[in-house]
């Protein structure tokens, strides 16, 4: 296991910069986003056609020794704007197209969110099961828009070698591990999870219990770490829609890795992880808002390394 940072939160600097500054702190993995809700990529689209522009960032990425967990198009290929859907699912499209270029093996979005009827202009996102017509919206949502969506593009994906690795997070259709299971019993095994534990926590799922449940379908980890306000949760509950920067005053907020929870935790999570098969990459992605990216890094760095278990045990004499 070792560490990677997803890079987003370096989108100011050059990628030449952004890999000087990781490599210094110990870091020769990273994540790249080639576009969609994450903006300013550091990983171009455009080097599916242009052979030179693809051979100058291979040869960045080698001259820093740096390799690449995965690339990321987070975007929502379900949405009911028609224009959105086909911009979303074909930065998707040429990301598994690249992440086939590039050696890459999986490819991190989101599952997305249909509307609630043809007709519909905005994404709806179905929390109850009641009124009934709200169970009629997502029955229609699953079988009619995600079930030919993602049976395709796993497919498509599986083709050139690469996985999807879904990231759950609420808005979307797959937000938990049941929903997350359901759209990989539809789409097949080339379709699983990017493990953010930060999104379990806010849901009242417990992280390192649902490792069990996710099993060999988790392909890729985030490394983000939520803090919960129990003093403004029952006020606020967990589906908290205030700004994340109104931090006095919200049920919960994302932190850096050990200002949410302690050392403790993270040994059992990354242990947990390894019990069930998975042996990759933990990602530093960086949403505190009361540390600066700089200082959020540093820290998340200094913490994990820490934590991490980076060599495969040999055969026991005991076993």
């Amino acid at each position: 296991m070792k560490l990677g940072v997803f890079t987003p939160l370096l989108a100011q600097l050059s990628l030449d910069a952004v890999l000087t500054k990781l490599t210094a702190v110990g870091v020769h993995t990273v994540e790249l986003s080639t576009g969609n809700y994450p903006g300013d990529p550091h990983c171009k689209l455009t080097m599916l056609e242009n052979a030179a522009a693809l051979k100058e960032f291979q040869k960045t990425l080698e001259r820093h020794k740096v390799g690449i967990s995965a690339l990321s198009c987070h975007g929502n290929p379900l949405h009911p704007d028609k224009a959105t859907a086909k911009t979303n699912a074909e930065i998707n499209r040429k990301t598994i197209l690249l992440a086939e270029k590039l050696g890459v093996d999986t490819v991190v979005d989101f599952s997305g969110c249909p509307g609630g009827s043809p007709s519909a202009k905005e994404p709806n996102w179905v929390t109850c099961p009641w009124p009934p017509e709200y169970l009629q919206i997502l029955d229609w949502q699953w079988k009619e828009v995600a079930t030919s969506f993602w049976k395709e593009r796993a497919k498509f994906a599986a083709d050139h070698g690469v996985r999807i690795a879904i990231e759950m997070h609420p808005g979307f259709l797959a937000y938990s591990p049941e929903t997350l299971l359901r759209l990989r019993e539809i789409a097949g095994p080339s379709l699983g999870c990017n493990y953010d534990p930060s999104h379990m926590f806010w849901q009242g799922i417990d992280p390192i219990a649902a490792i069990r449940v996710l099993g060999d379908a988790i392909f890729h980890v985030h490394a983000k770490d939520t803090q919960i306000y129990a003093a403004n949760l029952p006020r606020t509950g967990v589906l908290d829609t205030k700004p994340y920067t109104d931090e006095a005053h919200r049920g919960w907020i994302f932190r850096t890795c050990g200002y949410g929870h302690g050392a403790e935790w993270w040994k059992e999570f990354v242990s947990t992880l390894r019990m069930f098969g998975y042996d990759g990459v933990l990602s530093i992605e960086h949403e505190d808002s009361l540390l600066s990216p700089e200082e959020g890094l540093t820290r998340a760095v200094r913490f994990l390394d820490e934590v991490v278990i980076k060599e495969k045990p040999a055969a026991a004499w005991w076993v």
